[in-house]
């Protein structure tokens, strides 16, 4: 195993519990079965991203640069489902995962911002990015 196996690796296991964490927090707040299932794609597919294309990135390190980089260049170029509506998915499981990083002290407030803003800023963007 490359070394960069060995740290895609470990930032996996970092980024588990994170993920758990999330999935139980939208339980919480009474999502369908299938509305929660589809968030927890949507990030665990964004944190395949970070490892596999950014250089390294944990999951609480991502910002607002990695949502747009993602919605804007890797996921209408990688992913067969990339569609409108898949974005819109996107962008909403996106906003769901940062406030529950907010509201669990795993990034500040601040990011968040920057993140919700990016995605009202570009949803034009990122929605004609995969309609090309």
């Amino acid at each position: 195993m490359s070394d960069f196996d060995k740290e895609v690796a470990k930032i996996e296991k970092y980024n588990q519990p994170i993920l758990d964490g999330f999935k139980i927090w939208l339980q919480k707040a009474n999502l369908s079965a299938k509305t929660i299932k589809n968030h927890i794609l949507n990030i665990e597919f964004f944190a395949e991203y970070l490892v596999g294309y950014e250089p390294l990135e944990k999951l609480d390190e991502a910002d607002d640069q990695d949502v747009y980089d993602f919605l804007m260049d890797y996921f209408p170029r990688k992913a067969m489902w990339a569609s409108e509506s898949s974005t819109k998915s996107y962008m909403t499981s996106f906003k769901k995962f940062f406030s529950y990083m907010v509201e669990t002290n795993k990034i500040s407030p601040e990011i968040e911002a920057e993140v919700k803003e990016t995605l009202k800023e570009g949803k034009q963007d990122f929605l004609d990015a995969v309609s090309e």
